[in-house]
């Protein structure tokens, strides 16, 4: 089968050839049937990868563009290349990778590139430039694996010993950053990491370099992919008991299937899904001429371990009819509504009860309010959006005192929760500092006062969202005012932006949608775009000043990935499953005209 590998891919684009690209018409607003995406991962056969492709699939249906999944059935360069030239031969207006390596691409996609092919990286970049970039941070979930491989050993009072670890080759980054994290976590400890093998993420090579590990007494085994994590653990399960603590990456019905027979304690499970169905929007969007940036998002990932003796995928039906408050920080911005729709969807498919029962402004008794009105409604679990970090900790402290589960969506307080879903906020600013910055070098304008309107001192998220957008300007010329609060109100916000204006700033930055309206509305009143407003968070109202050129940017973060994910985390927390206070980062875009 592996040798049909290049015929199947240049058939497969002989009829796309024929077919999704026979004419040459541009896209529409969304996209068009002619326009034809090809999506190339490492190979077709892992579990990962077709779920990748059912997410891209997804949104090119919704789009009505054409996807074509062409990938190779093993991973091997020299037919990635090929794949990608095909592409190209075949008319592909965009191209979707995980490449295999940095290097080994890198030339065949410089070549679609001065074709005028758009280049979107999904799980795997390249070292070539490309449109945006849609994976997870994967040293830092390296290295949660290796802290909970840690943790088990610990747990067992095993101090020392040797661990080994499986990777797929030395050059694929995405796998060799999961690996560099696995061992930072080890640090100062007192076990010896062997020296990694590689399997090429295949299941039985893995397996026997597994075999391998325990007949040299290893007390851990970490798989960096699918396939390495899937032989690792059926080399456990061939010894018949489960003292080797097997840790790995991905989520297969395979691996969880080992995890629930106990030969693995835990996978790190990317979103492959997200990554494909992100992939092909801005794919589309970068066909259509929008300017993406060169944006790298994390698309999250989450700890999967034994669910109270069950390690079924997530999505499984609750046991019973939960009962979920849902507390942001208010009810009215389209950030919050948002976050509610995904909380509902989710709270429908696993069949369990979500309550929105937020305050209609930011005002912390009105939140500390809500909690306890949850508690004495009998809810099991609060998914809450914290104004701050340290007002609604004693309710919450209460609430856990009583059993109920606490996850955060958004914004933390510091109380120790099951799970946090929220973007990586600090990093988001930045990045919105970086996108003014570009565009006042643009216009010619190297210094000057910018203003920035947060919400409050206390709201965390906030707070860092500020934070990074400062950090964008040091050591330039440029004058960053003293921060206003504006409450997150659009008309407090607006009012704060126009003083602004009349101190002569050439910037305005607003850190979440209430802020960036007041922003926008306030440089509309003008009369002109001359000064550069750049937000946070997605509305209606933002994505119509950006249109009209008032606002040139906003971020705009995934609040329904947020209320999805915190309903699941909080059915898994009360099916019993150990979260372990998992953080994930449900990562953010730059939305532009």
């Amino acid at each position: 089968m592996k040798k049909l590998t290049a015929v199947l891919c240049a058939a497969c684009l002989m009829v796309t050839a024929m077919t999704g690209c026979a004419k040459k018409n541009d896209p529409g607003q969304s996209g068009s049937s002619d326009t034809m995406i090809a999506l190339i991962t490492m190979d077709s056969i892992d579990q990962h990868w077709i779920a990748l492709n059912e997410g891209a699939q997804k949104a090119a249906k919704e789009l009505g563009v054409n996807v074509q999944f062409m990938s190779p059935n093993t991973k091997d360069d020299a037919q990635q290349i090929e794949c990608v030239n095909n592409a190209v031969s075949a008319g592909a207006k965009a191209i979707i990778v995980a490449a295999n390596g940095p290097d080994a691409i890198s030339s065949a996609l410089k070549e679609a590139k001065d074709k005028g092919v758009k280049i979107v990286y999904v799980d795997s970049p390249a070292n070539v430039d490309a449109e945006a970039t849609f994976s997870t941070d994967n040293k830092a979930a390296g290295k949660t694996a290796g802290e909970e491989m840690l943790k088990a050993l610990n747990a067992k009072g095993v101090k020392s010993g040797k661990v080994g670890i499986i990777n797929v080759n030395a050059a694929t980054d995405s796998c060799v950053a999961r690996e560099e994290g696995f061992r930072s976590a080890f640090e100062g400890s007192g076990f010896e990491l062997l020296e990694t093998q590689y399997g090429e993420g295949d299941a039985a090579k893995s397996q026997s370099i597994a075999e391998n590990y325990i007949t040299q007494g290893v007390v851990g085994i970490f798989g960096c992919n699918e396939g390495s994590t899937t032989g690792a653990g059926n080399a456990i399960k061939a010894t018949g008991k489960a003292d080797i603590v097997g840790v790995g990456f991905d989520k297969s019905d395979a691996i969880l299937g080992l995890i629930d027979d106990g030969y693995l304690l835990a996978t790190m499970a990317q979103n492959p899904d997200v990554m494909g169905y992100e992939g092909v929007k801005a794919a589309v969007k970068a066909i259509n001429g929008e300017s993406l940036g060169g944006a790298v998002t994390d698309t999250g990932v989450s700890v999967l371990t034994k669910e109270g003796g069950s390690a079924a995928p997530a999505g499984t039906t609750a046991s019973q009819e939960w009962k979920i408050a849902l507390i942001t920080m208010d009810s009215i911005d389209q950030h919050w509504v948002t976050l509610n729709e995904g909380a509902q969807a989710k709270a429908k498919e696993l069949g369990v009860t979500v309550t929105f029962m937020s305050p209609n402004t930011k005002d912390d008794a009105q939140q500390i309010e809500c909690v306890n009105n949850a508690v004495a409604g009998g809810y099991n679990a609060i998914m809450v959006a914290a104004n701050g970090p340290d007002a609604i900790s004693s309710a919450l402290k209460e609430a856990q005192s009583k059993g109920v589960k606490i996850v955060y969506v958004d914004s933390p307080a510091n109380v120790d929760a099951e799970a946090t879903f929220s973007t990586d906020n600090k990093a988001a600013g930045k990045t919105a500092g970086e996108e003014m910055l570009k565009a006042l070098d643009a216009k010619g304008v190297k210094s000057g006062k910018v203003g920035i309107i947060n919400v409050n001192a206390a709201t965390d998220s906030c707070v860092a969202r500020e934070e990074g957008f400062r950090s964008a300007f040091e050591g330039s010329g440029f004058e960053l005012l003293e921060t206003q609060y504006g409450e997150g109100d659009a008309a407090k916000s607006q009012s704060i932006a126009e003083n602004y204006i009349t101190q002569g700033v050439v910037g305005i930055f607003g850190c979440n949608e209430g802020s960036t309206t007041g922003a926008g509305n306030a440089i509309k009143a003008t009369g002109k775009a001359d000064i550069i407003g750049v937000g946070f968070d997605k509305s209606d109202a933002i994505q119509g000043l950006i249109g009209d050129g008032y606002l040139l940017a906003t971020m705009a973060q995934n609040p329904d990935v947020m209320g999805s994910s915190g309903v699941e985390a909080c059915v898994q927390a009360l099916e019993g499953a150990a979260l372990n206070g998992a953080v994930t980062d449900t990562g953010v875009s730059v939305l532009t005209k």
